[in-house]
């Protein structure tokens, strides 16, 4: 299995490092406007989750599926242990993890795998997952009663295959970045290719039937249960897909978490819609860390 990352290191002397880990249909490139500028404090690495970017895109397995099959199970867990394993191999030091959307959620379960090793987690707009059978209750009655259904025809590799080609194109991602972007600060044909190139390679449909399957898996507030490592928060308040009201209540009922930091106007990715915002949060908290 291969795993595609970056490094800026300006040869600062540091005893940690930072890892940035981005989210659904993203790659370590959705962090050009961060990783250079984190450099200034310590090393800083960007990823690309198995099945994204240019990392291995192996066949989807789902649970459940003929064991004699092989393939690859996209999953928190699995992703958990890929960024687990590069850290404790490639990094070598302790490390503060910064996830986007689903990659908060990696970074969490990361970090119950590394314990020690790491010195803090950083969720930005993190994915709240409301789709998870373990939220059924908050559905609505049509959506439970259709759920038996659209659990059986999402498997089929035919129809996440359609669904995701017609969504791999670049007008369907910039539309999608518009509702991502409320402000539309850096919407521009850099971002749209460099999110789109990953989607032309041969399987890339299989990590996108792998996600769309994980109907029972982490969720973040779950995770952080009896967590000892400090977690902050960045949220952009206009974010379509995951409110901010729920992390103002993750932040009154969530021990772990030390602090919320809101950034007005933006959306689902604050990082790259804000930058400026975003670094200069993230280089206080990365230097507390230190």
């Amino acid at each position: 299995m291969e795993v595609a990352w970056t490094l800026e290191d300006k040869g600062m002397e540091s005893k940690i490092a930072t890892l940035l880990i981005h989210g659904f249909g993203g790659c370590k490139e959705h962090w050009r406007n961060n990783q250079r500028v984190l450099s200034d404090i310590n090393p800083c690495y960007a990823i690309d989750l198995i099945g994204f970017g240019e990392s291995s895109q192996p066949y989807s397995k789902l649970r459940g599926e003929d064991i004699n099959v092989d393939g690859f199970i996209y999953c928190f867990d699995t992703w958990g242990e890929q960024i687990a394993d590069f850290c404790l191999n490639i990094i070598q030091k302790p490390v503060l993890l910064v996830g986007n959307s689903i990659g908060g959620v990696v970074a969490l379960r990361a970090a119950q795998i590394l314990q020690n090793n790491c010195t803090g987690i950083v969720l930005i707009d993190c994915a709240q997952r409301a789709m998870d059978d373990k939220r059924l209750d908050e559905q609505s009655s049509f959506m439970k009663y259709i759920r038996p259904f659209l659990k059986t025809i999402v498997k089929q590799r035919w129809l996440s295959s359609l669904l995701f080609k017609n969504a791999a194109n670049p007008k369907v991602i910039k539309s999608i970045l518009e509702q991502a972007y409320p402000s539309g600060n850096n919407i521009n044909e850099e971002l749209i290719k460099l999110l789109h190139k990953p989607s032309e390679r041969e399987n890339a449909s299989e990590a996108f039937r792998g996600f769309i399957n994980l109907f029972d898996d982490h969720l973040a507030p779950l995770l952080m249960e009896n967590m000892t490592i400090t977690v902050d928060m960045i949220w952009g308040d206009k974010d379509p897909w995951e409110p901010i009201d729920e992390a103002k209540k993750w932040i009154q009922n969530i021990e772990c978490i030390r602090s919320l930091e809101v950034v007005h106007g933006a959306g689902h990715c604050p990082h790259d819609e804000n930058p400026e915002k975003v670094n200069s949060l993230l280089l206080k908290i990365i230097q507390a860390a230190k």
